[in-house]
């Protein structure tokens, strides 16, 4: 069977929006995990490994699917749900509590899958609260590029600046033209001469998960609702948007299984692509839809060629000087920050309780040991609630 010219550069295109998916996603976010994981507690080489194991996992994840279904399914690392583990304390059982919350997480994305009733309690959250949530959430780590400046500006500046003007010129390409800025200004600093061709080859670290009621409802809970609802529902809605049903059902029970399974190696949690995802299932990937699954092959083959890159990035990190990658990692997160913001309080009903909602997720609260994310909605719920008895009491 000969390949027609059309045929020919239709594949070329998807390949090419694959590669792209997969660079950008990857160069775009991976600070944002790396910053999660250290914040629950994990050292530097379980943050590589977590990031490795991500990565793999995603990328096996686009393979299965797009081959399977003949579609452009994608996978990605919870970026919301790193955020969110950004914004939390090391647990008081340190990073193997942390680990035990994402074997929590994992195995309840696989039961939304298998259980429909789960799903549709999920589907009941407002979604308003759900985006305020993450928009507070955000809003913390979205501060630290400016707070980096005004400590080191000479470090800082030129992220910024060369983040802002491909933010004008090539905007997709404005946050990892920001990493490229900051290993710059990491090279100039001299703060790798004490890197060891050693720690730049990947590694497996593997940390036996202990389980922390506290633990799961401050990180496990909060990490699978902000996953299934910033992540797994939208990435349904952009394949549908291109005109593919996607395999909601499977895609949880993988995406859950293997982070129950990996989560002991760093996996905190894998999810279907949302904003990635519009470039491999999108007209960048070519012209024939039929054809464009290929681009979710692509991805997935990046995917597991950039994860053992995972322990040079972390190197790197490592070394930077003090507030480069988180504020790399604020930028990437400003994006999704206006868009949960701007969800969060469209809705002129539910404006006041998500409002109130993105104060405490943003006020960085703890109480008894739990931390503001699920102490957001709760509120959010609670006021809620009181509203709408009120209505109903006065009504009657």
């Amino acid at each position: 069977m000969t390949t027609t010219p059309a045929a020919g550069a239709t594949t070329s295109q998807a390949v090419l929006a694959g590669v792209v998916a997969a660079v950008a996603g990857f160069t775009s976010s991976f600070a944002v995990v790396l910053t999660g994981l250290v914040a629950v507690g994990a050292s530097a080489d379980e943050a590589a490994s977590g990031l490795l194991v991500v990565s793999l996992t995603m990328g096996l994840g686009c393979l299965l699917f797009s081959w399977r279904t003949r579609m452009p399914v994608t996978l990605a690392w919870s970026t919301p749900g790193a955020a969110l583990l950004a914004g939390a304390t090391v647990p008081d059982g340190g990073y193997a509590d942390a680990v035990g919350a994402f074997v929590v997480a994992g195995l309840l994305y696989a039961l939304t899958g298998l259980v429909r009733p789960l799903g549709d309690w999920v589907a009941r959250i407002p979604m308003p609260l759900a985006n305020a949530m993450l928009a507070g959430v955000l809003l913390v780590l979205c501060v630290e590029p400016f707070r980096a400046l005004a400590d080191d500006p000479a470090a800082i500046a030129p992220v910024l600046l060369t983040w802002l003007i491909l933010l004008r010129l090539a905007r997709r390409w404005a946050v990892p033209g920001a990493f490229a800025a900051a290993l710059v200004v990491i090279v100039v600093s001299g703060s790798l001469g004490d890197v060891a061709a050693g720690d730049l080859a990947p590694t497996l670290t593997w940390t036996t998960p202990a389980f922390d009621l506290v633990t799961i409802v401050a990180i496990g809970l909060p990490l699978y609702l902000v996953t299934m609802t910033s992540q797994n529902i939208p990435g349904v809605a952009v394949l549908a948007s291109f005109g593919y049903r996607a395999p909601l059902q499977s895609a949880l029970v993988y995406s859950g299984g293997m982070t129950a399974a990996t989560a002991g190696l760093g996996g905190y949690s894998i999810n279907l692509a949302a904003l990635s995802a519009a470039l491999a299932a999108g007209p960048t990937a070519g012209d024939d839809p039929s054809r464009r699954w290929i681009a979710g092959i692509s991805t997935g083959v990046c995917y597991c060629l950039l994860g053992p890159l995972a322990a040079l990035v972390t190197t790197v990190s490592a070394a930077a000087p003090a507030g480069v990658i988180a504020a790399v990692a604020g930028l990437a997160l400003l994006a999704p920050l206006a868009s949960s913001a701007s969800a969060a309080l469209a809705d002129v009903d539910h404006r006041e309780a998500a409002a109130l909602t993105f104060v405490v997720a943003a006020s960085g609260m703890t109480m008894l040991g739990i931390g503001a994310a699920f102490w957001a909605l709760l509120a959010g719920g609670l006021f809620l609630l009181v509203m709408r008895v009120g209505v109903r009491s006065g009504s009657a």
